[in-house]
């Protein structure tokens, strides 16, 4: 395998990787060991050890040495300060978005919306979880700055690990969905005001949420246990 194709190999098994630990669909606590995912991927196991290492660097994994590699816990201190960037970020650009609205951009909201009640009556979380992003990131570009997303992208991971788990609960996903609804409709309105309210309001759902979060998967959190050896 050449150079370049290595490292599209382990940029490809780095991303999806990735996405799993954030969707959750790698749990907190999990084993993951390189053997497996090399026959998972169809590879070598040289880009999943890159990808690993990446991926311990990010804080997504941990290695326990003479046990093996696991899904890390969420850090709550990571929690919280990404909520504080995302918070002060997305308040002040969802009032830009709702002075700059126009008709095109009323459209593209609701065709977001209607993304998101299509992948909630289809069960499909990791379609949610996209739409949730897309939604959030079209909010960015209306305001007229829209490279604000990709600085909360880079500072929000483990606030989605946590938000990635909420969606386990009962009735969540249609809250998220209509808290969505009402962001869009005061943003479409012209609303600055309501629109940055109920844009914070939306936002402390999941952090006001974490101790109950927390206390429903106990063995996700730092320091709380719960790692289990390789099989």
């Amino acid at each position: 395998m050449g150079i370049a194709a290595a490292r599209q190999s382990t940029d490809q098994i780095y991303r999806a990787l990735r996405g799993d630990v954030l969707n959750a669909v790698l749990r907190p606590g999990e084993a993951i060991s390189e053997a497996r995912m090399a026959l998972q991927f169809g590879v070598s196991r040289t880009p999943v050890r890159e990808s690993f290492k990446r991926l311990v660097e990010d804080g997504f994994l941990v290695v326990v040495p003479q046990v093996g590699t696991f899904v890390a816990p969420i850090d709550l201190a990571a929690v919280y300060d990404s909520q504080f960037v995302r918070e002060t970020l997305e308040c002040r650009t969802v009032a830009l978005a709702a002075k700059n609205i126009d008709e095109a951009g009323r459209s593209a909201l609701s065709t977001l919306i209607a993304q998101q009640e299509q992948a909630l009556a289809d069960g499909d979380r990791v379609a949610f979880f996209r739409g949730d992003e897309e939604f959030h990131a079209e909010l960015a570009r209306l305001s007229g700055h829209p490279s604000v997303w990709g600085l909360i992208e880079s500072v929000k991971a483990q606030l989605d690990r946590v938000r990635c788990l909420s969606l386990d609960t009962g009735g969540w996903s249609e809250m998220i969905l209509g808290e969505h609804r009402e962001i869009a409709e005061a943003v479409s309105a012209g609303d600055e005001t309501r629109a940055e309210r109920t844009m914070r309001a939306h936002l402390r759902t999941v952090f006001d949420a974490i101790e109950t979060i927390a206390r429903d998967h106990v063995d996700a959190f730092a320091a709380s246990g719960g790692l289990s050896k390789p099989t």
